[in-house]
């Protein structure tokens, strides 16, 4: 999504402090909190593994590319939003542009300490002020922020401020409300919905939405400033039920990241923040991963 913005010039950045490293422990879990968000899911080694094939399924969605935006052939700086593990960074993106600087910044510091001379990890919360100077990046990437954020249009207008003229964006978020293709699964939907609505619920008591259409993402970006907008819909599978050889093949790296999800994504959220006790949220989640792993519900949903 391109903007209209003007000239580069220097950022300015924050310093790690200890109390970055100080994760808050629940039920053997650890979670990242910093001074206006308490992220919803763990940070733990279980989590980054999950989050590493979700790169993978998402990849792969993207016919193995890492972005689907019309950046150009010599972008020179790069910005990854929420960057992770910073598989997206590292992957291609730092050596696919060997002159580019690419910066991947995140509240949580679970990045490797190897990585390419152009690429620069920074810990810093996206919901603060941002301290890039204005028109500084080419590219600015974007995904699974949801229940991250409590002012979306703010993100955006901080993106479109310190994109180039001419520099483009890309967000990619799930939507949580998934569901059983095959009508026959009516218990697996009525569990899916239940999943549904107590993540609405929870990041409605947050102040931090999981519903994307609180998001509105053409909307938050075309009130920003942004033209060009291109807004795509990407029907994901989960388990290798798809007949299709690459869905089936999606279909498994998103199932097997849903799996080594569920535990985690539901113990701050639906534990923590709605009250539930510890076996309640068991329960849940062994319904959950039985209506995953179940062939016949062809489980899927949108990003």
């Amino acid at each position: 999504m391109p903007s209209s913005t003007s000239k580069f010039t220097r950022e300015s950045t924050a310093s790690i402090t200890s109390s970055i490293f100080e994760y808050r422990s629940l039920r053997g879990r650890t979670y990242q909190s910093s001074k206006t968000t308490e992220y919803w899911a763990p940070n733990d080694e279980k989590h980054i593994e999950s989050f590493d094939v979700a790169h993978q399924w998402m990849t792969m969605m993207l016919d193995d590319k890492l972005y689907a935006a019309p950046i150009t052939d010599n972008p020179q700086r790069i910005l990854d939003i929420g960057t992770g593990t910073g598989l997206w960074a590292i992957s291609d993106m730092a050596d696919q542009f060997p002159s580019a600087t690419v910066i991947g910044t995140d509240i949580s510091p679970t990045q490797p300490a190897w990585v390419p001379p152009n690429l620069s990890f920074q810990i810093d919360d996206a919901q603060l002020d941002w301290t890039f100077e204005p028109n500084s990046f080419d590219f600015i990437h974007v995904r699974f922020m949801y229940g991250a954020i409590d002012d979306w249009p703010k993100l955006y207008r901080q993106m479109y401020r310190c994109l180039k003229p001419g520099g483009w964006f890309q967000h990619m978020e799930p939507d949580i409300a998934a569901r059983c293709g095959n009508p026959q699964a009516v218990e697996g939907n009525k569990v899916w919905k239940q999943w549904t609505q107590l993540f609405y619920d929870a990041g409605d008591k947050l102040g931090r939405t999981f519903r994307l259409s609180d998001i509105g993402m053409e909307k938050a970006a075309r009130d920003a400033g942004f033209d060009g907008i291109t807004y795509r819909i990407f029907n994901i599978p989960y388990g290798n039920w798809p007949k299709d050889k690459e869905l089936k093949q999606l279909g498994q790296y998103a199932g097997l990241y849903l799996d080594l999800s569920l535990d985690g994504f539901a113990l701050l959220p639906i534990g923590e923040v709605l009250g539930w006790s510890f076996e309640e949220v068991e329960v849940l989640v062994a319904k959950m991963r039985a209506v995953v792993r179940n062939p016949n519900n062809w489980v899927n949903s949108d990003m």
